[in-house]
């Protein structure tokens, strides 16, 4: 068997619970069990979680396939016509591919498209070489596709709600630091850090310089630190001009409240109204006036 097919370590019926297995309409005589099928008659699963495969390791697998056959079936469903959808074993049927076979062992299972869904998705969840981006799209697959809550993802999975919470907080990050996270430039611990970057320019400068310096993820916290502290200083000692009517506004409602009202407004356009009392009986009077 070749190296990085691991089987799951609690099983794949421990991780999808006993789920009832619905007959597909268009494939009701179709039995479950093991079958050898012609490779043109399989489709790959849409909801493969991995988006790349390693070419040196598939030509390795290639040449082993070529040698002693594929020794681990793939999983597959029938899908009507006489067609198959990969459940689970792209990287196997891929090098099959490669290498020439014609056809290949596989292991039927009649399931509709949820429970498919589920198992491609559980089953390559626990590999060990999917990097983070990959696993928090199949996490967020799993809870769109199969409405999942994230506590019955994470018992799916095996994983702390925290967890798949920290996992799907990095799909808010810009493409090019989900890029450098799947290209295996920087942790997902580096990620983390720059979610708490909103502005995605900065994001960007923030990853350049975090590549470019081979900085730890200790590092890369300490200057998102000071770089967000910077920003917040920066804004606010910019001074901002009301327009004149916001200050029309502003004399309105000082006149109406009989106390002097403020209004102040940062770079971005939020602000607030400040209204000043100097005792309780002022502040009923100006409640009163408010309702």
């Amino acid at each position: 068997m070749p190296k990085n097919d691991k089987p799951l370590g609690r099983g794949l019926g421990a991780m999808l619970g006993d789920m009832p297995i619905p007959v597909h309409k268009d494939n009701a005589n179709v039995v479950s069990g093991n079958a050898n099928i012609r490779i043109e008659s399989i489709e790959a699963n849409p909801y493969q979680p991995r988006t790349q495969f390693d070419e040196e390791a598939l030509g390795e697998l290639a040449q082993s396939i070529k040698t002693y056959g594929l020794i681990q079936p793939v999983t597959v469903r029938p899908v009507g016509s006489g067609k198959y959808q990969l459940i689970s074993g792209e990287r196997r049927f891929r090098a099959a591919q490669m290498a020439g076979l014609t056809e290949i062992p596989a292991f039927v299972r009649t399931v509709d498209d949820a429970l498919s869904i589920q198992m491609a998705l559980v089953e390559n969840i626990q590999r060990a070489d999917l990097n983070a981006i990959e696993i928090a799209m199949s996490y967020q697959m799993l809870i769109d596709e199969c409405h999942l809550t994230q506590d019955e993802l994470g018992s799916k999975v095996g994983k702390t709600n925290t967890t798949i919470s920290n996992y799907l907080r990095l799909l808010k990050l810009s493409t090019p630091v989900q890029v450098a996270v799947r290209d295996n430039q920087i942790s997902m611990g580096h990620a983390r850090t720059l979610v708490t970057v909103e502005d995605e320019a900065l994001q960007a400068k923030l990853l350049q310089q975090i590549v470019d310096g081979q900085l730890s993820v200790r590092q890369t916290e300490t200057l998102v630190k000071k770089t967000l502290e910077g920003v917040r200083n920066k804004k606010s000692k910019v001074k901002i001009t009301l327009s004149d009517d916001v200050r029309a506004a502003q004399t309105a409602i000082s006149q109406k409240l009989n106390t002097k009202v403020s209004i102040k407004k940062d770079i971005s356009g939020k602000g607030h109204i400040q209204i000043p009392f100097a005792s309780d009986e002022e502040l009923k009077n100006i409640l009163s006036l408010l309702q």
